[in-house]
């Protein structure tokens, strides 16, 4: 291996200028995705890292063999009830692809095969289906497919009764299309293009060309994004437009899709909210005048929120996620102390309570639930020992039941494997969460390898949820951890308020005084240390490498979010005007400071960095291939000592990696591979 030398790359000298400022960007030059040089370079790092890894080509064999091997390949989803048709998603033994079907009445009915999306995908390295939308008599199927894994879908219709695939193509859209009650017309989303904002809303009418469907609303605010929703009543079609930090609903009665949409409360910066519909009223989840959010309602025809009465008030401590309805039940999802809450409160007034979960860490979700008349509430239920399971609970009686646990195949046992959560202290003073799980038996003396994660962004929160794949490190005696950090939600809206815009380097640090913390309460040294996150949490990667290199043997950096200045700068690519809320616009000044003194690409400095494995996929469509090729190649010119550097890019490939079933595993059991080998465990 001593004799294995990285492909060179050569540096084009380019000058950025902004507020007076220049940075050389050595490396710009690879943002030429046709260039046939580029694609050289990254299959030339591509092959690299076959060499340098190819002493574990049996072990992440054995890896990926073992993932598969744990999975029930004859598997099925749990059916649900909607419009006298049980749904579910199965499975076939040695199938990449899922299989969509229903049954019309009765669980015991003849099986309805919608879509075989492996045979569909015959031909394709890549191949994605979203967004199946039957229509409301049952007979017609709109979905979205996307071949290449740029998330550019083209939406197709099909009849269900004969199998045939109507004519009328929906390209360059998100992939989902809704219909109004004459089972008809659809309202779907169009991308523009380069950026792939979506930026349209589109009428068509089943049987006619796509170049004729009407634009029903463009959303030219370029740092908003819409999309096109039916309520669950399925009386009224939705139409929203979000930004990081305002909403704007606007909504049709689904029986005159030849209407005009109307709006329900204008935007107004700050104000957020989201709608749903029951009887008379729209509720509204929003924080206006809520930092933690409350619910309100109004009546249809009154939305401006002067109409907008109380349900639910404001909570210091309690985070309102969302709510189901039922006819007889309101079910909200809350999160306190970074524990999801299932409250349910009857319409009358009488015994609300929370549904209880007995475990120290765990994540519960609200499912499908499409019936307003039902006293079942269907939720799954996991925890980091626990596998996936989904429950029916009868509300009136307070009784559960199992409707499905996954099967893990082999000899996984639950009670071998220990969760808890720890409090580190951040600098400031905040305690910041870690959940954490690991083989019972491990020893405190700091030689366990530790695998910690983090994301950190847009207040998404990673929940300390099941993984099987996770088992293949566990069994060989690693910790796994999540670092809740700022940026997310864990512990309500202020924690993702503290962790952006002149606040985002709360992320990177909570993350390093985590680690900090594992170091110092024995569980692990700098030695077994570990990092890994992906896009923003790619950043976050990025970030606390170049702040603490010391604390980690090992960084895994995936499709990472790293060359932040000159990305936000770019509005001709995606997703960057529709995030300067969450990062900032470096257009001013004071924002393009801030990101500049964290923004890994232009922070890489002569110092010894961890070993590291970054991917990427050359078709990425959310953080473009050539943020992660840049950074590598500026480490590389930067770096001391011998540690690995590593780089693979997925040529076939977007942002969420390989489409099959199986083919994922690969890509997991590369990065866990990478990880063992500098644990030199081999096998």
């Amino acid at each position: 291996m001593k004799d294995l030398q990285p492909p060179d790359v050569a540096k084009k000298t380019k000058e950025l200028t902004i507020h007076g400022d220049t940075r050389v960007d050595n490396y710009y030059w690879l943002n030429q995705r046709e260039n046939q040089k580029v694609i050289d370079y990254l299959e030339a790092e591509n092959e690299y890292t076959r060499q340098v890894m190819e002493p574990t080509e049996d072990l992440r064999e054995d890896l990926f063999r073992e993932m598969k091997g744990r999975i029930k390949e004859d598997d099925q989803s749990v059916p649900y009830l909607k419009n006298g048709y049980y749904y579910y998603t199965r499975y076939e033994e040695g199938m990449e692809y899922p299989i969509y079907c229903r049954k019309k009445g009765s669980l015991d009915a003849e099986e309805e095969v919608m879509l075989d999306v492996n045979k569909m995908a015959q031909g394709h390295s890549f191949y994605r289906v979203t967004g199946l939308s039957v229509s409301p008599d049952n007979e017609m199927l709109a979905y979205g497919v996307d071949t290449v894994g740029r998330r550019k879908y083209t939406i197709h219709i099909r009849d269900l009764a004969t199998g045939q695939i109507y004519d009328d193509a929906m390209p360059m859209t998100t992939g989902r299309a809704v219909w109004a009650s004459d089972n008809k017309t659809l309202f779907y989303t169009q991308k523009q293009e380069g950026t792939l904002r979506a930026h349209k809303i589109y009428r068509h009418t089943l049987g006619m060309s796509a170049d004729q469907d009407r634009e029903v609303y463009h959303e030219s605010d370029e740092t908003f994004t819409t999309g096109v929703y039916k309520t669950k009543s399925e009386e009224y079609l939705m139409i929203a437009s979000n930004s990081t930090m305002s909403d704007e609903y606007r909504y049709l009665d689904a029986g005159n899709p030849g209407g005009n949409f109307r709006i329900i409360q204008p935007r107004e910066k700050g104000l957020e909210y989201s709608v749903s519909h029951f009887g008379d009223h729209f509720y509204i989840v929003t924080n206006w005048n809520a930092t933690n959010f409350r619910l309100m309602k109004t009546p249809v025809d009154r939305g401006r929120k002067n109409s907008w009465q109380e349900v639910i008030p404001h909570r210091q401590d309690v985070l309102l996620d969302g709510i189901e309805i039922f006819s007889d039940y309101l079910v909200v999802d809350e999160r306190k102390g970074g524990l999801t809450r299932l409250r349910v409160m009857p319409w009358d007034d009488k015994d609300e309570y929370y549904i209880e979960f007995d475990e120290e860490v765990y994540a519960a979700y609200i499912s499908n639930n499409h019936n307003f008349d039902s006293e079942l509430l269907r939720f799954t239920y996991s925890s980091m020992t626990t596998p996936g399971s989904t429950y029916d609970y009868n509300m009136r009686t307070r009784r559960r039941e199992l409707k499905k646990r996954q099967e893990v195949l082999g000899d996984f046992e639950p009670g071998n494997y220990e969760a808890k959560r720890l409090w580190a202290e951040a600098d400031d003073g905040k305690q910041i969460p870690i959940s954490m799980v690991y083989r019972k038996g491990i020893q405190k003396d700091g030689s366990t390898p530790t695998l910690l994660y983090g994301y950190g962004s847009y207040g998404y929160t990673r929940e300390a949820g099941f993984s099987s794949t996770r088992l293949s490190l566990l069994d060989r005696g690693f910790i796994y951890a999540i670092a809740h950090v700022r940026g997310s939600q864990y512990l309500g809206r202020q924690w993702y308020e503290e962790g952006k815009l002149m606040n985002k380097r709360n992320t990177f640090t909570d993350f390093n005084d985590c680690a900090e913390h594992l170091i110092k309460e024995g569980y692990t040294s700098p030695d077994h240390l570990y990092a890994m996150g992906g896009s923003a949490g790619g950043l976050l990667m990025g970030a606390i490498v170049n702040m603490q290199p010391e604390l980690y043997n090992g960084v895994v950096a995936a499709v990472p979010f790293v060359d932040v200045v000159t990305t936000m700068l770019d509005e001709s690519i995606p997703l960057t005007t529709g995030e300067f809320d969450e990062w900032g616009n470096p257009k001013e000044k004071k924002y393009y400071e801030y990101m500049l003194s964290y923004s890994p690409y232009d922070n890489v400095a002569e110092q010894k960095y961890p070993n590291m494995l970054v991917t990427t996929g050359l078709h990425d469509s959310q953080v473009q291939y050539w943020e992660p090729a840049k950074w590598v190649a500026k480490l590389r010119d930067h770096k001391t000592g011998d540690n690995l550097l590593l780089l693979h890019t997925n040529m076939k490939a977007g942002h969420g990696g390989a489409s099959g079933r199986y083919e994922a595993l690969r890509e997991t059991a590369r990065e866990y591979a990478f990880l063992l080998f500098l644990e030199d465990i081999d096998s």
